[in-house]
């Protein structure tokens, strides 16, 4: 296999060829299209798939001839994919550093930990994310406005500080979302979507080799797709050469399929690489896998495990919910009973509506969040369980940050 080859996801198949995705596995599974698996995972190459444009492909006992779909108006990302499994299993600690924008509780610190980064600090207003971010970190954390002058200035003198005289390796920032959520207004004239100006601000300032910035998948179609070029320009105006697509973090042992627009931009003449992928569907981590152990544990407020108490009318309701389901029609993204079986449906809390447990009949606790959306059992969260649940709704999980990790490691370190 040549690795510097563009490889092709199932779904990037599937659309080139504007078939199922189960079409393109069975062509796969019949020979007829070659494929590598990568950490288990499908992937083909652009000349495998030239050369499989040329062949009929049969169906059925009748010819049916492939032709390759013209190219539709929608944007295509250039996406670079770089294996992580040799590594994902036998991390070790390295030489990077990061720091992290709009930390939160610390889903994405926490990740780039895992991948043996020295993460160096932290920014965010929120009261309560900060008692928890203290709480699971040693490395400083500045609480306040980030459009505050004083606010950015500590930041930039405290990463500075941390480093030492050594250049930032990834300073990463998941910028609000809620003015781009596919649930909400999505208008553009939200102040909560142009921060990401203030994290451009302190980019310029600390100059890191690299850029990760995390958002929600709806700004990608936000006035026709004009949002994510002008954020894109923006960056490039630094210096940067960026690229853009949306990862799903199912595809790296987070139990629940949630989906996110993922740049990665940097200035030292590298390729930008995604991590591929290291399950596909069909492999991802159940709900089941990752709480049902947590159905024997008494209620435990250390370790943020304490059932919510519902009234006997309420508790018939929620049984009745269906998996995959919210309790509420005018609510299609809150109160939704998790499927057992599969990968849990995208973790949230919203407006005090939050995931149903799939067996019992109740909301699911702060834990059982927890471990959806990957963090360990050893990250405790503070404030009040309310805050709590928006901590965690609001994360970057931690497995998902790891990867993309990984892969800016070997990035790095490739020749």
């Amino acid at each position: 296999m040549d690795t510097t080859a563009q490889m092709l996801r199932i779904e990037d198949v599937a659309e080139k060829l504007n078939v199922s995705q189960k079409s393109v596995r069975r062509y796969i599974h019949s020979g007829k299209l070659k494929s590598n698996k990568i950490g288990g995972v499908h992937r083909v190459e652009e000349s495998e798939l030239q050369y499989f444009l040329n062949l009929s492909v049969y169906e059925n006992g009748k010819e049916e001839k492939i032709e390759p779909v013209r190219q539709k108006s929608k944007k295509t990302d250039i996406v670079n994919w770089i294996d992580i499994s040799d590594e994902w299993e036998n991390v070790k600690s390295n030489k990077f550093t990061s720091a992290d924008l709009f930390c939160g509780a610390g889903g994405m610190a926490k990740g780039f930990e895992l991948a043996g980064f020295n993460q160096v600090a932290g920014l965010d207003w929120f009261k309560e994310a900060g008692m928890t971010y203290r709480h699971n970190f040693k490395h400083p954390l500045i609480e306040g406005d980030i459009t505050s002058t004083e606010i950015k200035k500590q930041f930039v003198e405290t990463v500075k500080k941390q480093l030492k005289g050594k250049e930032l390796t990834v300073l990463s920032g998941g910028f609000p979302c809620q003015g781009f959520s596919m649930s909400g207004s999505r208008i553009v004239e939200d102040p909560r979507n142009s921060l990401y100006k203030d994290m451009l601000e302190i980019i310029e300032e600390l100059q890191p080799q690299f850029i990760v910035a995390e958002n929600v998948k709806g700004l990608r179609s936000m006035l026709k797709g004009k949002v994510e070029d002008k954020i894109k320009k923006d960056i490039k105006a630094l210096g940067y050469n960026v690229n853009v697509t949306v990862l799903n973090s199912a595809d790296y042992y987070v139990p629940q399929k949630r989906e996110r627009v993922i740049f990665i931009a940097n200035r030292i003449d590298k390729k930008n690489f995604h991590p591929t992928p290291l399950l596909e569907e069909g492999s991802y981590i159940t709900t089941k896998e990752a709480i049902k152990d947590l159905i024997k544990v008494k209620d435990d407020k250390t370790i943020n495990h304490v059932r919510t108490k519902h009234k006997d009318e309420m508790k018939k309701r929620l049984a009745a919910v269906p998996e995959g389901k919210s309790l509420y029609d005018n609510y299609s993204d809150s109160w939704k009973k998790c499927p057992w079986n599969e990968a849990s449906c995208t973790i949230k809390e919203n407006h005090g509506g939050v995931n149903i447990h799939p067996i019992e009949p109740r909301v699911i606790t702060v834990r059982e969040m927890a471990r959806l959306q990957s963090f360990p059992d050893d990250f405790i969260f503070k404030g009040s369980k309310a805050k709590q649940m928006v901590q965690i709704g609001n994360a970057v999980p931690p497995l998902m940050a790891k990867a993309i990790a990984l892969g800016i490691k070997k990035t790095i370190e490739e020749k």
